[in-house]
């Protein structure tokens, strides 16, 4: 499966209402504001990187970009030594907001891309993974908050009015968000079967009963809980196609678990008792081999040379069609990303 993606931060915008007699607070506002509008746009540049492009070359570079767009707005607004005749609270804010925000996508994206390695190898390291991701993104927009109060009180103390943003870079990077989070919350849904499915299958190389028993018992429940789950999520703007392609990939392993699981029990345990009867009669010498026993060792035999075929032929029928629902669920992911993250 390929990663899943990053979260990505909404950055607040100011819109400034010009009043008379005020031009001096007005352009202390607007060279903050500068710095700002060249982060927004490389954010989204990111973050359109993200949904749809295919190259981590390419989505590299853009964070490299906002990045340096960050770097080069704390540089200049770290300039700004008495902030406004000596009135420094707003660009103090606005300078912890940009130390976070590099901090995010400098030191905690290398951490987060560690953790991402190993995501996908159990649904814990999964949450945990994610849980990080959103913890940082998190501490952003509460930094993006108190930002945007101490622009309020700074405008209030000046007589400047400061309305909400409501740009459509904003709009964008709100709708985003929304996509991205919804995508992650049917993932999970899909991803607790899935990882399961591959311990289960791991189980079965090593022809461990007790765990090909175990690890089944938990896909079907995990397929369950999410069928149940599904049943409550709405689509995302009538869009119904992440519901669909985890209904029809959580209905597969939940017949997996069902029917193909209890065959390869028995079929393993028949191997087995062929195995273990081989080794009994190879031990002994040939003249004290009786005919039951040859005889016991010729029917095990034949009954395995019997199921082997069978045994084959469902299990590549599972696999074909657990690869089907898998790459139908990857593929629906993708297409819905980009459906619904604007592309400008």
């Amino acid at each position: 499966m390929k990663k899943i993606i990053f979260a990505i931060f909404t950055l607040f915008i100011v819109t400034i209402a010009k009043s008379q007699g005020f031009k001096t607070p007005i352009d202390y506002l607007n060279f903050i504001g500068k710095g700002s509008a060249v982060i927004s746009r490389n954010t989204w540049n990111y973050t359109k990187a993200v949904a749809h492009s295919k190259s981590a070359r390419k989505i590299d570079a853009s964070r490299k970009t906002l990045l340096k767009s960050i770097q080069n707005a704390s540089k200049k607004i770290g300039g700004l030594k008495n902030g406004y005749r000596g009135d420094t609270e707003y660009r103090d804010q606005f300078l912890s907001y940009l130390s976070i925000s590099e901090k995010y996508i400098n030191d905690e994206y290398e951490k987060i891309i560690d953790m991402q390695e190993v995501a996908e190898e159990s649904y814990d390291f999964m949450e945990a993974y994610i849980m990080a991701r959103d913890l940082v993104n998190e501490k952003i927009n509460d930094e993006v908050e108190k930002l945007n109060t101490n622009q309020k009180l700074f405008g209030k103390k000046y007589n400047i009015q400061i309305t909400d943003n409501n740009s459509d870079l904003s709009k964008k990077m709100r709708a985003s968000n929304a996509v991205f989070k919804y995508h992650t919350e049917i993932f999970l849904i899909f991803f607790k079967a899935n990882v399961t499915d591959i311990n289960l299958m791991k189980s079965i190389e090593q022809k461990d009963l007790n765990a090909i028993q175990q690890q089944a018992s938990s896909l079907e429940l995990y397929a369950n809980e999410g069928l149940e789950k599904l049943k409550t999520t709405a689509p995302f703007n009538k869009d119904a196609s992440l519901i669909t392609a985890t209904k029809k990939a959580l209905e597969f392993y939940k017949k997996e678990a069902i029917e193909l699981t209890p065959k390869v029990i028995s079929f393993l345990m028949l191997n087995q008792q062929l195995e273990d009867t081989k080794e009994a009669l190879e031990k002994k010498p040939e003249k004290h081999r009786t005919k039951q026993e040859i005889d016991n060792l010729n029917n095990l035999v034949k009954s395995v040379n019997n199921e082997i075929s069978e045994y084959n032929k469902l299990n590549s029928l599972f696999y074909q069609n657990k690869v089907a629902v898998n790459m139908e669920w990857e593929q629906t992911g993708e297409q819905f990303i980009s459906k619904h993250v604007p592309k400008d």
